[in-house]
């Protein structure tokens, strides 16, 4: 069921996705409202699970990751969402998503290197229903955000 989001709810929302470490207060005076509607607005929109946690933007390559992949996987006999929660639990995986088309899901996650890139794909061929993987390689980021700015 879709939650009844209003500008002023986008508004509070797009001050904490820009930045989580916002107080109410500081939230309150740049939208022009009050910190108590702040307040009541979040916490109506975390109990609505509109707001599912607040967290905070890694530069992965700085940490050492400076390789992204991406997967695409085959899998077999009706146990795709099985397999999509097996994969998600891999500590590499980011993203975990069903799609249409030749593949069943595709899986976006980073590496600090190749043979941490090896093990993982292993891995995922060593599962007992995944028939096949195809794996690319990002050459280079022109956008990962995978904030919403409406």
């Amino acid at each position: 069921m879709e939650a009844k989001i209003d500008e002023l709810d986008w508004r509070i929302l797009n001050e904490y996705i820009v930045d989580a470490r916002l107080s109410c207060r500081q939230v309150g005076k740049r939208i022009r409202t009050s910190t108590a509607t702040v307040l009541s607005r979040l916490r109506r929109m975390e109990g609505q699970g509109v707001i599912k946690g607040y967290s905070i933007i890694l530069d992965y390559e700085k940490l050492g990751y400076t390789i992204t992949a991406i997967t695409e996987i085959v899998v077999s006999r009706g146990r795709l969402l099985e397999m999509e929660k097996e994969i998600a639990r891999l500590p590499n995986a980011l993203a975990v998503y069903d799609v249409t088309g030749d593949t069943d899901a595709i899986i976006i996650s980073k590496f600090k290197n190749m043979d941490d890139l090896s093990v993982f794909t292993k891995k995922l061929l060593s599962m007992p229903y995944v028939e096949r993987t195809n794996t690319h390689m990002v050459l280079t980021s022109v956008k990962e955000d995978l904030r919403l700015m409406p």
